[in-house]
């Protein structure tokens, strides 16, 4: 290996996407095979006046860029800062490029989910993961595979 291993620290600071559109606050656990996150749905977010007035749920396809985002996206830059000089790492960008995600439940405002994801298949910066976001409670509200690659910038 020519890089290092990040600390959870350093893989939030490399997700690119910044509020409000940064789905993770926290990165919980990180290694080769899996990572876990957590993030608390801001119930003032703007997307929730209409998305279904009066009795809002947390769009679908948010819950997806969140996983993404906490997956694809986290180990992505873990795994690239594990095989690259520093300076290389740092101009490849991990990028969601796909998902299979069933729904099975709903994410009401101020919910705070916990986001686990492992890894399925790591080759030429290529990402696949399955992956789960559940309540607090453990009730799992989605789950599938996603993917990504690693692409310069």
């Amino acid at each position: 290996m020519a890089g290092r291993a990040l600390t959870p620290a350093e893989v939030l600071a490399r997700i690119p996407q910044r509020e409000p559109f940064r789905f993770v606050d926290e990165i919980v656990a990180i290694d080769d095979e899996r990572v876990v996150a957590t993030y608390r749905w801001r119930e003032d977010a703007d997307f929730y006046r209409g998305h279904f007035p009066g009795d809002p749920v947390t769009p679908g396809v948010l819950l997806v860029e969140a996983l993404a985002q906490a997956s694809v996206v986290a180990l992505g830059a873990y795994l690239l800062a594990k095989e690259l000089p520093e300076a290389e790492a740092a101009k490849i960008v991990p990028f969601f490029t796909e998902a299979n995600v069933e729904f099975t439940g709903v994410v009401p405002p101020g919910a705070r989910v916990r986001m686990e994801s492992r890894r399925l298949l790591w080759r030429m910066r290529k990402l696949r993961v399955e992956g789960a976001m559940a309540l607090e409670d453990g009730t799992v509200v989605c789950a599938g595979t996603l993917a990504g690659v690693g692409v310069a910038r």
